[in-house]
């Protein structure tokens, strides 16, 4: 196992005036055995950004370090490395247990070694009784246990995981989730997880990533990120529904954004006044869409409630108050924090 280090990591296509730069000086210290998620919308560069980790893109400037090694000319292979993919990419006419064993079969590792690594990869991913069968006999979630057995048996450094639930449905996404959570508990090894997915990235990451057109923006734990946002991107990323972004609001100093997330607003006897326009039924909970008309501004607020509130009438006004305590402001102009917000 080993840290991973990242110094103002650059990657540009092309050269001079017509290069194009797609990612712009990453910083980060990643800790021995920490679980990390790169998260971001589509085009963000957070693939880009694993992909250099992994040797698979050439870095065009700064340093990566894997332990106490600088990276930047190894070849994947001397990396030390173990990466899992979107696809799959096992091959078809092989046996799960050969699909696994292959890597090490190549690297020349003794065949009762081989095999005590793929049955214990197996016990751990529980996909010992499937061994014997050709990943046509697999399902989605199985198959993608394979592929992750197949860089477990590696024993690698570091685990590369490249947005690989992406092609599970829902449920088979949850539940490979916590066989991931389950995974490096048990094996402890430095990881980064690529996702667009903030469930994922809340529910998996020790610390995230949120990455922006190539921009590191904001490198914390879950908790941090949520409950102090470092840009309004992040405000508006991470959080389903995403916090309400409100331009002049009562009481804000000029040129801020104030913050808001939809379960920090409660329905009072007066407030700001909203007009609804939707509600969403979510089970435990109900979403209600107001709209906002305050000055220039008109601007669509979203609050969360619990089910058991009773449900507005569409068309009719409620009034809501943010909590004191819970008001984020950012500047209208650069969208970062502005440090005297909670």
């Amino acid at each position: 196992m080993a840290s991973i280090t990242l110094q103002n990591v650059i990657k540009r296509y092309g050269s001079g005036k017509a290069a194009n730069q797609v990612i712009h000086g990453v910083n980060a210290e990643i800790a021995d055995g920490e679980f990390i998620v790169i998260v971001g919308p589509s085009g963000c560069g957070k693939s880009t950004l694993l992909r250099m980790v992994a040797g698979l893109e050439e870095i065009s400037d700064g340093q990566i370090s894997i332990g106490p090694r600088v990276v930047n000319d190894l070849e994947p292979s001397e990396r030390d490395i173990a990466m899992v993919f979107q696809n799959y990419a096992l091959y078809p006419h092989m046996s799960v247990f050969d699909n696994m064993a292959y890597g090490l079969k190549i690297a020349k590792v003794p065949l009762e070694e081989i095999k005590a690594r793929v049955d214990k990869a197996a016990k751990i991913l529980e996909i010992g009784p499937f061994l014997q069968r050709k990943p046509r006999e697999l399902s989605g979630g199985q198959r993608q246990r394979v592929a992750m057995g197949r860089a477990i048996v590696r024993q690698p450094q570091v685990f590369l995981f490249d947005e690989p639930l992406s092609n599970l449905d829902a449920k088979l996404r949850a539940q490979t989730r916590l066989e991931i959570q389950k995974l490096h508990r048990e094996l402890g090894i430095t990881s980064l997880f690529v996702t667009h997915d903030q469930v994922e990235a809340m529910t998996l990451a020790q610390r995230m990533m949120v990455m922006n057109g190539g921009v590191m923006e904001q490198f914390g734990t879950p908790e941090e990120v949520y409950n102090r946002p470092a840009t309004t991107f992040v405000a508006g990323f991470m959080g389903s529904p995403p916090m309400n972004l409100l331009k002049d609001a009562p009481g804000a100093p000029p040129a801020t954004i104030v913050g808001v997330r939809p379960e920090h607003l409660d329905i009072s006897p007066s407030g700001w006044a909203l007009q609804v326009e939707a509600v969403e039924m979510l089970g435990a909970e109900r979403l209600t869409y107001g709209r906002w008309q305050h000055g220039s501004a008109d601007e669509l607020v979203i609050i969360r409630t619990e089910e058991s509130h009773t449900a507005a009438e569409l068309g009719s006004t409620i009034c809501v108050t943010p909590r004191p305590d819970k008001i984020h402001h950012f500047d209208a102009a650069t969208g970062k924090r502005k440090d005297n917000t909670v």
